[in-house]
């Protein structure tokens, strides 16, 4: 008979982590399942998921989860949040899904206001498809839509996702973060607490980005994808608090 289980905690026990070694899904989710239970709404809780690796995650958690179609997770989250302003709405993306094929509803949720918690992954790469060039990707970076690596004049230059939204008026809150050590753990930690705290209080849209790796699509080993990105990504990506009114 299958375990069932109480909704207290936000991370099912019996399940090993499906995703990639040196993937960091699985440090956020637990992140995400620790702060819930902390703040004690596990019980209005819902995640919007987005299309691609991230969307694994709905087998590890105890909280209510829902998948939007590719890149429409916020207009998703949007619905849920306006006919039922008591939960507690977020929505979990990779930078494809948020950047690329969802910039539209992404950008103008943020613009609106909206009072959800947004949770962006940017690994640099569209992971779960293939390999392919992200908005997020780095000049010079090779993907399998790009063997000779992003070129500015091609493919353009690599898109900040808080500083673009730092453009507009609405936010109330947007930080990036990473997982790359036990001390940036804890500020993740931080900042995702953050971010669904103003959503109880109604203050309106937070967006978490968190840079991770892609040891995969890198076709690097797990440490090797480390370097990379403290070499690297978080050269293009510089770690702190974009806005917080």
């Amino acid at each position: 008979m299958e375990k069932i289980y109480k909704r207290t905690c936000g991370i099912r026990d019996d399940m090993v982590s499906g995703f990639c070694p040196g993937c960091m899904h699985g440090t956020i989710f637990k992140l995400i399942g620790e702060v819930v239970e902390e703040l004690n709404i596990i019980d209005r809780t819902a995640n919007v998921q987005g299309v691609g690796c991230c969307g694994l995650a709905m087998e590890y958690v105890t909280y209510d989860v829902t998948t939007a179609p590719h890149g429409r997770a916020c207009a998703v989250a949007t619905g849920v949040k306006r006919a039922n302003p008591e939960t507690i709405v977020f929505t979990y993306q990779g930078d494809g899904d948020l950047a690329a094929i969802g910039l539209a509803e992404s950008m103008s949720a943020a613009n609106r206001g909206e009072n959800i918690t947004v949770i962006f992954v940017n690994n640099g790469i569209y992971g779960m498809t293939g390999g392919q060039l992200a908005p997020t990707t780095l000049l010079g970076m090779k993907a399998t839509t790009a063997p000779l690596g992003r070129i500015a004049e091609e493919h353009g230059h690599p898109m900040h996702v808080c500083e673009t939204l730092n453009t507009f008026t609405a936010p109330v809150y947007l930080e990036r973060v990473s997982c790359n050590t036990p001390q940036n753990v804890r500020k993740t930690k931080a900042a995702i607490k953050k971010a669904f705290q103003n959503q109880i209080d109604g203050k309106g849209f937070s967006l978490v980005e968190i840079v991770t790796t892609c040891p995969t699509s890198y076709g690097l080993d797990p440490l090797k994808a480390l370097d990379f990105l403290e070499e690297k990504m978080l050269k293009e990506y510089p770690l702190g608090v974009i806005r917080d009114k």
